[in-house]
């Protein structure tokens, strides 16, 4: 039985989120179709621009994606102090630039005044869109609306293009976020789909590995801030040099004919989030496997279990094996 999303969001204890959605038809979301013959490689980049586009105007924040065949992964960062944050005109301005919104809406953007009346009505639907723009279910569902109606328009079809409801896992601790971030961004090379991760198109990595060959970060994704500290500015609690290479190296253990193993060179950030190197290559391709519901060390799982008032917490043997 599903659980309701909002039994599975909970900001106090994270506001990091993995998120996939999978298509119910044989006709692939992206890539070729061998029943067919045709390409539907295209679509990779409707996914890439319209997530990357939501994600100026959300106050949710890309960590990590890859475009799959027939799915999507996600790593999102929920960014609801910057909502709060926001005042009025630009809360309903971001909403505009995704719906119409109301009449009330319209008025006030123009610049008309508004009556009492007309105000009691119009702060409701401001805070409306204020929960909206940092709710990780509106994101999922106008990235994965307008990909549907495109897909099945050049389908020349109608119904479901996705499943109902897309997954989400809430990321409790370093050790899940780090984890599930690789698991991603090696998806293309477990798939066979690319070799090394700079050249796994429409995917997180590539974009952050282009970016740091010239020495910067890319500004469409949540940047790495390095290693926590006293006064820590928003972003990755790692080193962008040291993910990097823990990806690149994770992904030359776990292609075809080569034997898993972790150099020594990457130990330090397996050390400091608590992950013996047998068991991060184990995480990295097994992570949807392994974990079913929110991820994280033992002690993550009881404090997101309490807030959320759920008796059953899921992934508890796992989570001592392999985040011991």
């Amino acid at each position: 039985m599903a659980v309701a999303r909002k039994r599975q969001i909970s900001l106090i204890d994270t506001k990091y989120y993995h998120c996939i959605s999978r298509c119910v038809r044989r006709a692939f979301l992206c890539g070729a179709d061998r029943f067919t013959g045709k390409s539907y490689e295209h679509r990779r980049g409707w996914v890439e621009d319209k997530l990357l586009k939501l994600a100026k105007i959300f106050c949710i924040d890309v960590c990590a994606y890859a475009v799959m065949s027939n799915h999507t992964h996600l790593v999102l960062y929920v960014d609801d102090e910057k909502a709060n944050r926001l005042n009025d005109k630009a809360i309903v301005i971001r909403w505009h630039k995704l719906c119409k919104g109301t009449l009330l809406t319209q008025k006030y953007i123009q610049g008309e005044k508004l009556s009492k009346a007309e105000l009691i009505f119009f702060n409701q639907t401001v805070k409306q869109y204020r929960e909206r723009l940092s709710s990780i279910s509106w994101f999922m569902r106008l990235l994965n609306e307008d990909i549907a109606r495109r897909a099945n328009k050049e389908d020349k079809c109608t119904g479901r293009f996705w499943e109902g409801r897309f997954k989400s896992q809430a990321l409790l601790d370093e050790a899940a976020l780090a984890t599930c971030m690789a698991y991603v961004d090696l998806n293309p090379i477990r798939a066979q789909m690319a070799k090394t991760p700079e050249e796994s198109d429409h995917t997180s990595v590539q974009k952050r590995v282009d970016s740091a060959t010239i020495g910067k970060q890319p500004k469409q994704l949540l940047r790495f801030a390095g290693r926590p500290r006293q006064i820590m500015p928003k972003g990755l609690p790692f080193e962008l040099k040291s993910y990097l290479e823990l990806v690149d190296l994770t992904g030359r253990c776990i292609r075809e004919g080569k034997r898993g193993h972790i150099e020594k060179t990457i130990l330090p950030l397996l050390k400091r989030v608590n992950i013996s190197p047998e068991n991060w290559l184990k995480l990295t391709t097994q992570f949807t496997r392994v974990f079913h519901g929110a991820v994280g060390k033992v002690s993550s799982q009881a404090s997101y279990c309490e807030h959320l008032g759920r008796k059953r917490r899921a992934n508890i043997s796992n989570s001592e094996k392999l985040f011991a």
